[in-house]
């Protein structure tokens, strides 16, 4: 986009929007913890549904304030109890399904990768394609999913490092940000790459595009 002042887009975008998802829902994604990566998987599986991501956020918080912050203890929690959880966090139209999604993609990671989602990162070889391909074996979690949980994961997982899905991409030419890896990842320090990624789901499903542009666009 010409004439588009870059630095003032991604400054604007980060004071704005810029707060990854795993940070609203507690997950020490940095860390690389089990229990971070797993917080993550919830999180993608219930952000992958036809729901609002707030709604997504609140219901993952809710699941895991429950005490259910492993897959062991998620599969072995009833199913109506995590189905009164979602019922009661924004997923009443989803809550009986997604209660059997979870108990079925624990169960999946306790058989494949003793419950610890990074064991499917060493699975994949730390490859990000194979990685993808991987998520999407886990019950729930589908195309749309595995990238909400790839984009977080970037915080962590070295290799993701940028990575950017079509939503990402598209919303970033709109604002007349770089679309190619090698440009973008120069657009802010490593550490900040995923707030940058997040701010640019944020800006989207926010329908803050326009403003922002109008906010930073420089006097005609």
């Amino acid at each position: 986009m010409a004439g588009t002042d870059t630095e003032a887009v991604v400054a604007e975008l980060l004071a704005r929007h810029g707060r990854t998802f795993a940070d609203e829902i507690g997950a020490d994604v940095p860390a690389d913890t089990a229990e971070a990566m797993f917080r993550l998987t919830v999180f993608a599986l219930l952000a992958g549904a036809r729901i609002r991501a707030g709604e997504a956020v609140r219901a993952c918080r809710a699941l895991m304030d429950a005490g259910w912050t492993d897959a062991a203890s998620m599969a072995e929690a009833t199913w109506a109890a995590r189905t009164a959880v979602l019922n009661r966090n924004g997923y009443a139209r989803y809550d009986e399904s997604t209660s059997r999604q979870l108990a079925e993609a624990c169960h999946y990671l306790s058989d494949a990768y003793d419950g610890d989602v990074r064991h499917l990162r060493e699975a994949a070889d730390c490859a990000p394609d194979r990685e993808r391909e991987l998520l999407q074996r886990i019950r729930g979690i589908g195309p749309v999913a595995a990238d909400i949980f790839l984009r977080e994961a970037q915080a962590g997982w070295d290799e993701l490092v940028p990575y950017l899905d079509e939503r990402v991409l598209r919303t970033a030419g709109e604002l007349g940000l770089p679309t190619s890896s090698e440009d973008f990842v120069e657009l802010v320090e490593r550490n900040d790459v995923p707030r940058l990624v997040a701010a640019l789901v944020r800006v989207h499903l926010e329908h803050d595009v326009a403003d922002l542009l109008q906010a930073t666009s420089g006097p005609t």
